[in-house]
């Protein structure tokens, strides 16, 4: 699924891409893509902060170290992933949600966090 003319943003126009260094999506293809078949809904481009890295860690779900034997090189700050919506709404709620590329953020996402919460969260 690299095509993304039918694949809609938060704002209603062609998704575009998150981040390519590193790979992510769901897909590992760059973009937010999602499918029936992800479970987690990969659809927030979010730009990973320090705070949020260490949230997610505590949440079970370590972004930050390295897992060579998945091709994982780890997220460091600034780094720009495709992030579970249910993860990112709890991090919006618990204080710590990093900033989103609205323009990468796939519409599914619409479906679990209201547009007003990205938007007070929105980078370039």
């Amino acid at each position: 699924m690299s095509e993304t003319s039918a694949v809609k943003n938060v704002l209603g126009k062609a998704l575009r891409p998150c981040g390519t260094t590193p790979v992510t999506g769901f897909f590992r293809d760059g973009f937010c893509h999602t499918c029936r078949d992800d479970v987690g809904i990969h659809s927030v481009c979010a730009e990973v902060t320090d705070s949020f890295l260490k949230f997610s860690k505590a949440m079970g779900n370590d972004l930050s170290t390295p897992r060579p034997e998945f091709d994982f090189q780890g997220l460091k700050p600034g780094d720009r992933w495709c992030l579970c919506a249910d993860r990112w709404l709890e991090a919006y709620h618990a204080g710590v949600a990093p900033p989103v590329v609205l323009a990468a953020t796939n519409e599914a996402t619409l479906k679990i966090i209201p547009l007003a919460y990205l938007q007070a969260h929105a980078c370039g």
